[in-house]
């Protein structure tokens, strides 16, 4: 039997969770939170795949390989080891997760019983853009397929257009970011994960943070909706 998880430190910073919409930023902010903080930022990606060997990861790649939902109860129970390493004793980012919510309501439990979140809960922060923008950052994003650096066609072009500044590649538009896809996404998006925002909205140090602002201005906004939720914080 493990030993039991210890508590975090009085200013440790606690769990952080990221929700928006697919290109709000949630990536850029993720790299930020963990530059500046030093927590890790946890993908239920990468756990999925480090677990591909496991009874667990097994059963997981029979759902994926169907094309059917993983269980909420499946994705929990790989998630759970990872949370417990040590290198999330002072706080964590997590990405991907969670989605649904059942899998809300297991991770607050699952925070409580380890004593991982203050008395507030863990940190929410929820980044909102507007459709148009929001348009314009996935429809006119363009990726080299050589060195992978990002354009964009309305805030971020190339200087030859169509072409990599860097080696001339010819940029390629990934299929997430077709129109007809996008709108897709959004759908799925309001019918997911909208009632898992209001259901933790009542449950959490939550923000809600307009995405659209300049990056440097977002990150900002995010430090002090990360402070003021700190454990100590007044």
């Amino acid at each position: 039997m493990s030993e039991p998880f210890a508590a975090p430190a009085a200013r440790s910073l606690g769990p952080v969770i990221l929700l928006g919409v697919p290109g709000a930023g949630k990536g850029t902010q993720a790299q930020r939170i963990v530059a500046h903080y030093g927590i890790p930022q946890i993908s239920t990606g990468d756990i999925f795949r480090a677990a591909a060997d496991t009874p667990q990861g097994r059963e997981l790649a029979q759902y994926m390989e169907r094309g059917e939902l993983v269980p909420d109860r499946l994705v929990c129970a790989i998630l759970a080891p990872r949370l417990q390493q040590p290198d999330c004793r002072q706080g964590f980012i997590l990405d991907g997760f969670p989605r649904t919510v059942p899998q809300a309501d297991w991770l607050l439990t699952f925070l409580a019983e380890h004593r991982m979140s203050g008395a507030r809960g863990p940190i929410v922060v929820y980044l909102t853009v507007g459709y148009n923008d929001l348009y314009r950052r996935l429809a006119g994003r363009r990726t080299c397929p050589k060195c992978g650096r990002i354009y964009n066609d309305f805030s971020q072009p190339p200087q030859r257009p169509g072409l990599c500044d860097l080696d001339g590649a010819e940029l390629v538009q990934r299929r997430d970011d077709d129109p007809a896809v996008i709108r897709e996404r959004l759908i799925s998006y309001e019918e997911r994960t909208l009632p898992l925002i209001e259901h933790l909205r009542r449950r959490s140090c939550f923000h809600q943070i307009y995405g659209a602002d300049p990056v440097a201005r977002v990150t900002e906004n995010v430090f002090w909706a990360l402070e003021s939720c700190r454990d100590g914080a007044a």
